[in-house]
């Protein structure tokens, strides 16, 4: 039967059916967003009331949290390269300095009373003493004050105790060093170390440079692989010019240890240099 015949027929029943088929079609419309037009209304006439899809707004706080781990991380491994960085700057920019250890006339407790024995070593390092405490007298004199003092005895027999209880009579800086801290495998380390050495003993004179096992450094010349030129030679070569270039009026003395003088080099043990040696 058609909605013609059902409206002619049973007006009643065709008012239900309508109405069951609108209610219908108005679910039908909401869920796709459309116009319902009811069939008694114009072809131009639209209901009011239209609906939208509306899409919902973004969570940018939801977004952050999720990305906050990432950026920490990233922020993280900056640092840790930035500082490998700056330490890898650092180490090379220093690589060339001296690493001796320095010691006040505050930090220096040790004297010849605290020395037993060695009495013939402690009368001939006197004068070198009375020369770091008042060395205007002795330019006034026009005495002579040897520029290096080579200690030489066996392992045990107490240089460096000698050497230290110096620096602390005379009250003056001690800068302490052993000649393998010179060598090394990259050329020109170790005449850079000699230099600043020097350079901070006269920033801080009068004061002595002790050099334990002077033998690494100051073996004789000639005497490497094939006779040929090393690291060591260079090294030992910038020890003896900085020593020709201090004065004793700087109030600069040198003391070194070993118990191989034997194969120390010629150079080193002339007058002007190492020229006194207390055994």
């Amino acid at each position: 039967m058609s909605t013609r015949t059902l409206e002619q027929q049973n007006p009643e029943q065709f008012g239900q059916w309508f109405a069951q088929a609108q209610k219908e079609y108005t679910a039908f419309a909401q869920n796709r967003g459309l116009a319902f037009k009811a069939p008694d209304q114009p072809r131009n006439t639209v209901l009011d009331k239209t609906y939208t899809n509306e899409q919902p707004s973004p969570n940018y706080f939801s977004y952050f949290i999720t990305f906050l781990p990432i950026l920490l991380g990233l922020f993280l491994l900056y640092v840790i390269f930035s500082r490998q960085m700056k330490g890898s700057a650092g180490g090379a920019m220093s690589f060339g300095k001296s690493p001796a250890k320095m010691l006040t006339r505050e930090q220096i407790k040790v004297t010849f009373k605290d020395v037993a024995g060695c009495e013939e070593a402690k009368e001939e390092l006197e004068e070198i003493v009375e020369f770091l405490r008042d060395p205007a007298k002795f330019t006034a004199l026009g005495a002579r004050i040897p520029k290096g003092v080579l200690c030489v005895g066996s392992p045990g027999t107490g240089k460096t105790l000698v050497a230290k209880a110096v620096a602390g009579e005379a009250e003056c800086p001690f800068f302490s060093i052993s000649g393998s801290d010179f060598v090394e495998m990259f050329v020109g380390v170790g005449a850079s170390r000699i230099r600043d050495l020097f350079e901070q003993a006269r920033k801080n004179a009068p004061c002595i440079i002790f050099i334990d096992e002077i033998d690494a450094v100051g073996r004789q010349r000639g005497s490497g692989m094939g006779g040929g030129h090393d690291e060591r030679e260079q090294t030992l070569n910038q020890l003896l010019v900085e020593m020709d270039g201090f004065d004793t009026k700087e109030g600069i003395i040198l003391i070194a240890a070993t118990n191989r003088p034997d194969i120390l080099d010629k150079a080193l043990l002339r007058p002007g240099r190492f020229d006194r040696r207390v055994v």
